[in-house]
């Protein structure tokens, strides 16, 4: 229906899509039995029930044999961890899957009758070899997962269905178009916002946030820090932090603390305060956290309060707090040394001018404002527009399409001043640590 809509809205008819992209969100479990009917709801990438199964599997497997073999470590966000937590905790479901697949999967499902994941969002799975872009036998085999119930891999611009006749009539499209497959939302958005080259560096804040990396190898990190997933462009890897609770922290305050203010108001106020928020930190870690910490059980503070400080301070430590966060990964990128030449913001946290200026200074450089907000689902389009041939590659089409409209310098005084704040922000965690 939606997409039915969509087609009317932009004065479009079927016959004038060539393909179909499709992007979402990543690590979510869907599970179905043998008359292809949902299981039981979809376990979502931000539950964290999985702990457990987490320290099971690295005890199996060993810590460091694990990231060889995946590139990443046991987390409680990964899909497998989930269907392993289905497993020992409902039995009688999990006798009932006959196959598995991610939310976006599920959707392509409906709309060709395919099976299909792309390298990228499978990585995310902890059932991939990410160096080699398969699944991993060694994995499957320490963990019971039968590969059959598993949907096949494709890279992210290869045709891997058509829309059928049942999907033609629940989304108006032409029966017979094809489908690429696509890309989870974190690789779709980078490749929307031309993040395909080494070099090359994303941003993004949305409920979470994420600083993405384009590489030419699967760069590792030996701690596990940070994911290395297959990216959207055959041949191609990306390393990536991850925020939990990015834009959830400022919509946690608003919803909670200021629920008659808006979000202009809030960001009006925390302007005037001086950069250092003078010496309120915040850590954003309401939901646990990954990079640096890997800590599902990291809670977050507001550290330094006294009685000066006023609701703009909350606000503006808030934000530096996020922007501090994603930094954390920059620093592990220049101990991998995965090269940065430039970085490009997205999500909420780039249309908010104070919150650019705010990353500009606490990373140290100038960042980039692209032309298109769609994100993902941009990202999609592309892929759907080289699996058509309309470009010869994806670096092409980015190439052509993607247009830097602002660049947003970092002020040297306020980076000085910054840098201070966020050698005092690292000290917070291990400080707290053994409270929570």
């Amino acid at each position: 229906m939606a997409i039915r809509k969509s087609l009317i809205n932009a004065n479009l008819s079927a016959s004038d899509i060539s393909c179909v992209g499709l992007s979402g969100q990543m690590h979510g479990a869907v599970m179905l039995d043998e008359h292809d009917c949902v299981v039981r709801p979809a376990v979502i990438w931000c539950d964290v029930r999985t702990d457990e199964q987490c320290k099971e599997l690295t005890e199996k497997i060993g810590a460091d044999r694990l990231i060889q073999l995946t590139c990443n470590p046991a987390l409680p966000n990964f899909t497998l961890t989930k269907f392993l937590w289905v497993r020992e905790h409902e039995p009688e479901n999990w006798k009932r899957v006959r196959s598995v697949m991610l939310p976006k999967d599920y959707v392509r499902f409906r709309m060709t009758g395919e099976r299909a994941i792309d390298v990228a969002d499978a990585s995310g799975t902890l059932l991939l070899d990410v160096a080699h872009r398969r699944w991993s036998g060694e994995m499957l085999a320490a963990t019971g997962i039968d590969e059959r119930i598993l949907p096949k891999v494709y890279e992210s611009q290869e045709v891997c269905g058509q829309i059928s006749a049942a999907g033609a009539v629940a989304t108006g499209l032409k029966q017979g178009t094809p489908v690429v497959a696509g890309a989870g939302d974190q690789a779709a958005g980078a490749t929307g916002m031309g993040i395909v080259v080494p070099g090359s560096v994303s941003a993004t804040i949305g409920t979470s946030g994420v600083v993405f990396a384009a590489t030419d190898r699967p760069a590792l990190d030996p701690k596990g820090r940070l994911h290395t997933f297959c990216h959207a462009i055959p041949g191609r890897w990306h390393v990536m932090g991850v925020t939990q609770a990015a834009g959830l922290s400022l919509r946690w305050f608003r919803d909670n603390l200021a629920s008659r203010t808006s979000y202009d108001q809030l960001t009006a106020e925390a302007e005037k305060i001086n950069p250092g928020s003078d010496g309120l930190l915040w850590t954003p870690y309401l939901m646990g956290e990954r990079t640096p910490h890997l800590d599902g059980h990291a809670r977050a503070a507001l550290v330094g309060l006294t009685a000066s400080h006023t609701r703009g301070h909350i606000v503006r430590a808030i934000l530096e707090g996020v922007a501090f966060s994603l930094r954390d990964s920059f620093t592990i990128f220049a101990e991998m040394n995965v090269p940065v030449r430039r970085i490009r913001l997205g999500g909420g946290g780039a249309r908010s001018a104070l919150w650019r200026q705010i990353q500009a200074d606490i990373f140290g450089r100038e960042v980039e404002i692209v032309e298109a907000e769609e994100g993902a689902a941009y990202g999609a389009a592309i892929l759907a527009g080289v699996g058509a041939a309309h470009w010869p590659s994806v670096d092409a089409a980015c190439d052509a399409v993607i247009r830097v409209t602002q660049r947003v310098p970092s002020q040297l005084d306020v980076v000085a001043k910054l840098n201070e704040s966020y050698a005092a922000y690292r000290r917070v965690y291990p400080a707290t640590h053994s409270i929570f």
